[in-house]
């Protein structure tokens, strides 16, 4: 019986912690590092972009799809290039997708435009609405919805 809920708890959070923002964010620490400065030449920081993507309605699909699809290819972030992939983060339901941008909006990225919190239903029709888009088309995303 144990081994029948153990690749339940490897596929991610568990419900209790959907909702914790902050313990999500620990899996974007890794490469965005704690505050969200990134690495330069390697990783973006969250900062700046973040709020001015999360403020228009392309940039808010942009920012849940790349946690759920993940990027490939050339951004601008804070006009400096990246080049690089992010990995999609397997395993998260649309209230931890929701949960995990509300953290960055709320905790790391405070300059720029005031955050409006993202809810499931709204991550629930973004990732219906892009079944058939990749990593790199996610990537272009960036550019068109507002990314500097």
């Amino acid at each position: 019986m144990a081994f029948s809920i153990l690749p339940l708890l490897m596929l991610g959070i568990g419900t209790a912690a959907a909702q914790d923002g902050a313990s999500i964010y620990n899996r974007c620490a890794a490469c965005h590092t704690r505050t969200g400065a990134g690495v330069p030449g390697a990783y973006p920081p969250l900062g700046s972009d973040f709020r001015a993507l999360a403020a228009k309605p392309d940039g808010r699909r942009y920012l849940a799809l790349a946690v759920i699809k993940g990027l490939n290819g050339p951004i601008s972030v804070e006009g400096k290039p990246y080049r690089g992939m992010m990995p999609a983060q397997g395993g998260l339901d649309d209230a931890s997708v929701a949960a995990v941008l509300n953290h960055v909006g709320g905790a790391i990225a405070k300059a720029g435009p005031a955050f409006k919190a993202f809810t499931d239903k709204e991550v629930a029709g973004y990732r219906a609405g892009a079944k058939a888009l990749t990593a790199a088309d996610v990537a272009r995303l960036h550019e068109g919805a507002g990314g500097k």
